[in-house]
This record gives structure tokens, sequence and C-alpha cells, in this order.
């Protein structure tokens, strides 16, 4: 699904250009990944584990999501590199097709920088511009905190917990925290995110917005 480019004025009077990935941003994308990893904990990836992206399969990869009817990925771009992505995704499994899943995660020199939030906002309109989408769904690691605020403002509840679903390097097991946006109720919508998602003045929270969602690879970048 091919989303339209749209500009943002970030807080600190920056241009970010947010839109589907070209087979231009690869390199970008490929160390954004590395990047990211590099910065915090709370991917699923470590920096040694992202050999396993290179240009061929990431341009298969983003090809397959571009053309697909069921999944959209995101790609914030400033200061000439990649520097965030977005990804949501759903099935026509009659069983399941009302739930999406999302992912999102950024370099942290742009965190706080409203990035988080009109990507979050984009996720959501295209949730909710899909009538079989009732909830959307995430998960984010124990000790988040940047990550559970921002979505939490975005109308995420947690609804559930898988204990000790992580461990790192150094044998630390941390806890992975499922949570849903219910964006319809009995046939209905919940409130909408606003139209026109790239909206600007919003409160931003500080924010680490990884989130390790198996449903979004390239976004929390584990598999």
């Amino acid at each position: 699904m091919i989303i339209k480019e749209t500009e943002y004025t970030m807080k600190n009077g920056r241009q970010a250009l947010i839109r589907s990935p070209r087979e231009e941003d690869i390199q970008g994308i490929l160390d954004y990944l590395y990047q990211t990893a590099c910065e915090t904990e709370f991917l699923l990836r470590y920096p040694e584990e992202c050999g396993q992206y290179t240009p061929e399969s990431e341009k298969v990869f983003l090809e397959s999501i571009n053309n697909s009817d069921t999944e959209a990925f995101l790609t914030a771009l400033a200061d000439g590199k990649v520097v965030g992505t977005a990804q949501i995704r759903w099935t026509t499994n009659l069983k399941l097709k009302h739930r999406a899943s999302v992912g999102i995660a950024l370099v942290k020199e742009y965190w706080n920088q409203g990035l988080g939030t009109v990507m979050m906002q984009e996720m959501i309109r295209i949730a909710e511009a899909n009538p079989n989408i009732l909830q959307i769904e995430l998960d984010f690691i124990e000790g988040n905190s940047r990550a559970r605020a921002l979505y939490e403002k975005m109308g995420f509840r947690i609804t559930g917990v898988r204990p000790n679903a992580i461990r790192l390097k150094d044998g630390t097991l941390l806890n992975e925290y499922s949570m849903i946006r219910e964006i319809r109720t009995r046939g209905e919508r919940t409130e909408r995110c606003p139209s026109g998602a790239f909206a600007k003045g919003e409160s931003e929270v500080n924010e680490s917005t990884e989130t390790s969602n198996e449903s979004a690879p390239r976004t929390r970048g584990d598999d």
C-alpha cells in the first residue's frame, strides 16, 4: 500500500518527510536498523544481528509491502537520512481480519520531535479507513516508559503481559506487554484520529517509540 507523501515540521523547526519507502531509501533503512539497535534495548534485535538485512532482501521486502493490500510502511526522512519507520498490517482471514498490528521506531536524535505522534496518527487513520478493522494491537517491552506514554496518549490500553518474554545478553529477563486501541465498538466508530493525520501543534511525550510487536518486523526489527 502506497501512502501519500507529507511534510511535517518538527519541534526543532526542521522539516521531516513522511512517505512510503522507495528503492533509493534502502541503504538508509539498513543504516537506520543498525543505529536504532545500538541505541536501545527495547528492540528485539542486537546490532550484530542486522547483518541478516541486505539491500537485495530489503528491496524484496519493501516492494512486497508497497504492493500489498493488507499492510503499509511509513518512512520518516530528515536531514538527508532515514530517522524513523512505522508499519501496520492485517489479514484477510475471516476470524482475524478485525485486528491490525502496528510497530514504530525512531532514531534517538529525533525522539521528542513529534514524529512518533504523527506516524501513529497515520497508522490509526489507515486502520479507520478499513471497515473490517475493529482494533489495533501492539506490544512493548518492560521499562520502555516513553513508548508506553505515547501509546496511552494515542488511546491504547494494556490488555496482557508475557512474563519473561525478553532475555538480554546479561541474563536480565523482561516482561512484554500487549496493548489494544479499539477503533470501532458494536459496529460504530470510537473517537477518530484527526483527519489530516500529520496535524501540528499536538503535545508530545519524550518518545522512544520502539515496539516489539511480532507483526511489524521492520519497525521493531527482530526477524
